[in-house]
C-alpha cells in the first residue's frame, strides 16, 4: 500500500516508493529502494523535499498514530481541485505594455489544424534544437552568449502556440535523452509562452517570457556531462554543482550584457519555492518574481515528462497531478491552476480509459472544457485487444463517453503510442 507520509516520519527499513518533488531537488534519481543507510536517511532529510510516498508491501509501514494520506486520498484531493478550474475565474497580469520592436517574418498566427501544427512545429523544433546546440557550445567553451538569434526562435515558437497550442508543446516533449539539455530548453519556451498567454501577458512581455523558458538553462553548460547524466545517486559535491547551474546561467548571460533583467532574473531563480526552501537565494513568496515563478513550473512539467538518461518520463496526466501535491509549497498555486488550464487536465499524448472500457491516448483538447478532450481510442479492455484506431470527441453534444481514469504507459507499453497521437513514426525533427 502506498502512503504519503512527512518526511520526519521517513525511517531506515521503509520503502521509499517516491519523492513528492521534483528530481533536482534532491541527490536519489533513482528514487525506488529499501531505506537501510543512515548516511541516506540524513542526506534526504537535509533536502527540500517535506514529503515522500512509502510502499508498506515493501518496507515498514509508519508507526501506530502518525499521519499519512493514502494514494486514493490524494487522488480525491487531486480531482477536486482540478474539476474547480473550469469555474475559476481567470488569472490576469497585465502589465503596460513596452513599445513593440519589429518582427521579423514568419508562418503568421491564423488558427491551425493539429496536423499541420505538428508539421510546421517539427520544423521549428529541428531548427531550435541546432540554435541551442551552438548556444551551449559556445557557453562551454566560455564565449560570451549572444542572445540575439534566439530572439527569431522564440517568435516562431510564440506565433505556433498562437496557432495550435498542443502542437508544438507536445512535440518538443518527444525528446530523446540525448536531446534533452536542449530541447528541454525549446519545450519550456512553448509551455512558458502559453501561459503568457493563458494569464493574458501583453505582447512583449508574452516573448520575454519565452525567452525566459529559452535561457533558463544555459548554466548546465558549465556542469560535466557524466554529473549531469549520472544514473545513480549523487554525491554531495555533485549535488552541489547541480544546484550551482541557475547562478553559473545568471553569470553567462549577465557577461554578455544583452539580456533583459526579467529573464536574468528568471534563469537565477526558477528553482526558487513558494516556502523558501528553493536555491539559490532562498526566496519566498512574492519575493520571487512573476516570471521566475512562471519558469519554475514549466521547467519542472518538462523535466518531468521527458525521458532522461537516468530516469522514464511520467505521463503528461500523471505529472500533473503529481505538481498538484507539490502546489502548497513549491509553486504558486493561482499560476499552476493557470498552467493547466493553458495545457489542459488531460495533455496531448496522455493514456487514459473511457467509460466504454477503451483506451486511447489524448490528441487534442476540446475547445470549451478541461475534461472533454480528443482522444483517440485504439484498445478494448473488455476483449484485451487492439482496436481499429478511432478519434472520440468527448465534447460532443449527446456523448455518452467520459474519461474515468489516467492509464500508466509503463503498464500497458504500447510501442506506437507517441505515433497515434502525433503521426511520426519516428523521429519528428
Amino acid at each position: 500500500m502506498l502512503k504519503r507520509i512527512s518526511i520526519q516520519h521517513l525511517t531506515l527499513g521503509m520503502y521509499l516508493h517516491d519523492f513528492c518533488g521534483s528530481w533536482m531537488d534532491h541527490p536519489f534519481w533513482r528514487a525506488k529502494f529499501v531505506l537501510k543507510d543512515p548516511k541516506d536517511l540524513a542526506r534526504i532529510k537535509s533536502t527540500s523535499i517535506e514529503e515522500v510516498w512509502i510502499d508498506t508491501s515493501k518496507g515498514l509501514d509508519v508507526a501506530a498514530g502518525v499521519r499519512s494520506v493514502s494514494r486514493e486520498e490524494a487522488d480525491i484531493q487531486v480531482e477536486t481541485d482540478f474539476s474547480m478550474l473550469e469555474n475559476l475565474p481567470p488569472l490576469v497580469v497585465d502589465p503596460p505594455p513596452p513599445p513593440a520592436p519589429a518582427r521579423r517574418q514568419s508562418r503568421g498566427k491564423a488558427p491551425a489544424s493539429m496536423h499541420s501544427e505538428l508539421l510546421a512545429a517539427a520544423s521549428i523544433c529541428g531548427e531550435a534544437k541546432q540554435a541551442m546546440v551552438s548556444m551551449f557550445k559556445e557557453a562551454r567553451m566560455g564565449k560570451a552568449v549572444n542572445p540575439e538569434n534566439a530572439r527569431g526562435l522564440v517568435e516562431e515558437i510564440s506565433d505556433s502556440v498562437t496557432r495550435n497550442p498542443g502542437a508544438l508543446i507536445s512535440l518538443a516533449r518527444l525528446k530523446t535523452a540525448d536531446d534533452y539539455t536542449y530541447m528541454h530548453s525549446v519545450a519550456v519556451c512553448a509551455l512558458m509562452v502559453a501561459l503568457a498567454k493563458q494569464i493574458n501577458l501583453n505582447e512583449e512581455h508574452t516573448r520575454s517570457a519565452g525567452m525566459a523558458g529559452l535561457l533558463h538553462d544555459l548554466g548546465k553548460a558549465a556542469i560535466p556531462l557524466a554529473v549531469l547524466n549520472k544514473p545513480g545517486k549523487l554525491t554531495d559535491a555533485e549535488f552541489a554543482v547541480v544546484q550551482s547551474h541557475p547562478a553559473e546561467g545568471y553569470e553567462m548571460l549577465k557577461e554578455g550584457g544583452a539580456v533583459e533583467d526579467a529573464v536574468l532574473d528568471a534563469c537565477r531563480h526558477h528553482h526558487e519555492k513558494m516556502d523558501g526552501s528553493g536555491y539559490p537565494d532562498k526566496l519566498k513568496g512574492d519575493q520571487i518574481s512573476l516570471i521566475a515563478r512562471m519558469t519554475a513550473i514549466c521547467d519542472v512539467y518538462d523535466a518531468i515528462t521527458s525521458d532522461r538518461p537516468y530516469k522514464s518520463g511520467w505521463d503528461p496526466a500523471e505529472s500533473l497531478r503529481r505538481m498538484a501535491e507539490w502546489t502548497k509549497g513549491h509553486f504558486d498555486p493561482r499560476l499552476f491552476q493557470a498552467f493547466v488550464k493553458s495545457i489542459g487536465i488531460y495533455p496531448v499524448g496522455s493514456l487514459v480509459r473511457l467509460s466504454s472500457g477503451r483506451i486511447g491516448v489524448v490528441t487534442e483538447q476540446g475547445a470549451q472544457s478541461l475534461t472533454s478532450p480528443k482522444v483517440k481510442v485504439f484498445f478494448s479492455t473488455k476483449s484485451d485487444l487492439r482496436i481499429p484506431p478511432e478519434v472520440v470527441v468527448l465534447a460532443i453534444p449527446g456523448s455518452t463517453e467520459k474519461i474515468v481514469a489516467r492509464e500508466d504507459p509503463e503498464k500497458w507499453k504500447f510501442p506506437d503510442l507517441n505515433e497515434l497521437w502525433s503521426g511520426f513514426s519516428g523521429q519528428a525533427w
